[in-house]
């Protein structure tokens, strides 16, 4: 291969927005507003408008989002939250931040998102929460979900940081639990030129909530009536961001497209099992995951690499194997397998059908090594 193919390649998105994106940040600039300014209020109505969701409240980034939601739902201290181990630390780590205790589930082989008998299982005296997570873009099951929480008396606190326009049963992500929480990393789907994130809710006391916790615990300037963050989403990434939010859907629709010519390059490839879409279930990839045989997926990744093609293992240490979790760590048979055998390939729309056709040749020679 000629050229290196990166995991992501925001290049060709920027130049195409360059117009906007510089009048953004210079009509930011002359304005004198920075924090919490016009185009947080505006990118706030516009993403609820896009999500379908009553409120929208920009925060500083998506770890910022699950913090704040989780206190704004009451969870404190010697709760537990029920939270997936085959994930980005940071869902496990926002339950210990607020001094709760994340107890893991596992997960289903093929979705890679909470699996609800797992879920139903972990559920103990202290557990208030649960965050299902829309892992590598799939929505969740989260009817299953939302029912046993209903049912125990639970709140749902989605984490969809890697699904910003996924669709579960006709609605998108973001409104199917009491509160979702959003990252805008820049490599995300819709992705900020920094720290960005969001908090999506149809509660209106929880929308109040999580704008008090963002701004220090304050709702009028001087008047703190709780211990809260410094939590704002930025004026400029607000401004960014309503550049891009308008082109979010073309992009997942180009993302669904160069994951269709992956699943073509690979049909019948022994030994690799391509990305499963659950019935009813709109698929964003975030990322494109594979399953591949766990002893050869180190040499997969060197053979792909020495032609200039980057591959990554999202995770190959689940959250129950770390340091800080090992000691009280559940038996969860599939996470485990899949911390072994995931890989995801490149992927982003402008990722050419001919680029997918010649990481599928390396993959297929490599695998037969």
């Amino acid at each position: 291969m000629t050229r290196k193919i990166p995991m992501v390649d925001l290049s060709e998105q920027t130049d195409r927005l360059w117009p906007e994106l510089e009048k953004a940040v210079h009509d930011v600039l002359r304005s004198g507003r920075f924090i919490l300014g016009p185009n947080v209020e505006a990118f706030e109505r516009e993403a609820a408008a896009f999500l379908g969701t009553r409120y929208a409240i920009g925060v500083g980034s998506g770890t910022d989002a699950l913090v704040l939601g989780l206190r704004a739902l009451g969870i404190g201290p010697g709760d537990e939250v029920i939270v997936p181990s085959f994930t980005f630390f940071a869902t496990a780590e926002a339950v210990s931040l607020i001094g709760a205790k994340p107890v893991f589930a596992d997960i289903e082989p093929t979705t890679y998102c909470l699996e609800p008998d797992s879920v139903a299982k972990a559920i103990g005296l202290r557990t208030r929460a649960i965050v299902p997570v829309h892992l590598f873009g799939h929505p969740a099951e989260m009817d299953a979900i939302a029912d046993l929480a209903q049912r125990r008396g639970l709140a749902v606190l989605e984490d969809a940081a890697q699904a910003f326009g996924a669709v579960y049963r006709g609605r998108k992500i973001g409104g199917l639990g009491n509160a979702a929480a959003f990252s805008f990393f820049p490599s995300k789907n819709l992705g900020a030129f920094g720290e960005a994130g969001l908090i999506a809710t149809d509660d209106e006391a929880l929308a109040d909530s999580v704008r008090s916790l963002r701004a220090h615990g304050s709702r009028q300037r001087y008047h703190h009536t709780e211990i809260g963050y410094n939590a704002r989403l930025d004026e400029i990434q607000a401004a960014l961001l309503r550049v891009k939010l308008p082109h979010v859907a073309v992009w997942n629709d180009a993302r669904r497209r160069v994951a269709a010519s992956y699943d073509e390059a690979l049909s019948g490839v022994a030994g690799i099992r391509t990305p499963r879409i659950a019935p009813g279930c709109t698929h964003v990839f975030h990322q494109y995951t594979l399953r591949v045989p766990a002893e050869k997926r180190a040499g997969i990744q060197k053979a792909l690499d020495s032609h200039g093609v980057s591959t990554q293992v999202y995770y190959p240490i689940p959250n129950h194997a770390l340091p800080m979790y090992a000691p009280d760590a559940p038996s969860l048979p599939e996470t485990d397998a899949a911390a072994r055998e995931v890989l995801s390939l490149p992927i982003y729309p402008e990722l050419s059908d001919g680029d997918v056709r010649q990481i599928a040749h390396l993959l297929r020679e490599s695998l037969a090594r």
